[in-house]
């Protein structure tokens, strides 16, 4: 009985330790490795995406040959990307809002499923689809660079229109 005591009471203080440890550390200024909703560091959407989205890194380098990466993306209401597919596997994470997502060569907004936030999903590579945002909606994508966008349709491609 005392040796379950003992390793209950060793548990507690490791894990008030290790809460100790990274509250510390995210107050001290870990701010490359930690980030609340209100700091998020959100930019301008890349030249393959359409106008009007904002886009933070959080962690890696989406467009590097290769390693892990983690983004979120914010769309105002009725943002669309068209058909297009990844040659990695796309893991999304719906943060706020809902996302319409429909799977195919043609933009079918009869076809699209509605993920409010909390869902999650993820895409093989070469799995064709297309997006909308339904409000405001912001997403997190995570998987192994480089992030690459291939159009179904390249004149849908918004770097092309430049």
């Amino acid at each position: 009985m005392r040796q379950n005591a003992y390793l209950v009471t060793t548990l507690f203080a490791l894990l008030f330790a290790t809460t100790s440890v990274f509250t510390s550390e995210a107050q001290s200024g870990s701010a490359k490795h930690v980030f609340t909703p209100d700091a998020v560091p959100y930019g301008p959407a890349p030249a393959f995406m359409p106008a009007g989205a904002q886009l933070a890194v959080l962690e890696g380098n989406p467009g590097a040959a290769k390693g892990d990466y983690t983004v979120r993306l914010k769309m105002p209401d009725g943002y669309r990307i068209a058909p297009h597919w990844h040659p990695n596997r796309e893991n999304v994470t719906v943060i706020s809002g809902t996302f319409k997502v429909g799977m195919g060569d043609r933009f079918d907004e009869t076809k699209m499923g509605d993920f409010p936030a909390g869902s999650f999903a993820y895409l093989d590579p070469d799995m064709h689809h297309y997006a909308m945002a339904s409000g405001e909606v912001v997403v997190q994508v995570h998987g192994m660079a480089p992030l690459q966008f291939n159009y179904v349709n390249p004149e849908d491609d918004p770097s092309r229109k430049k």
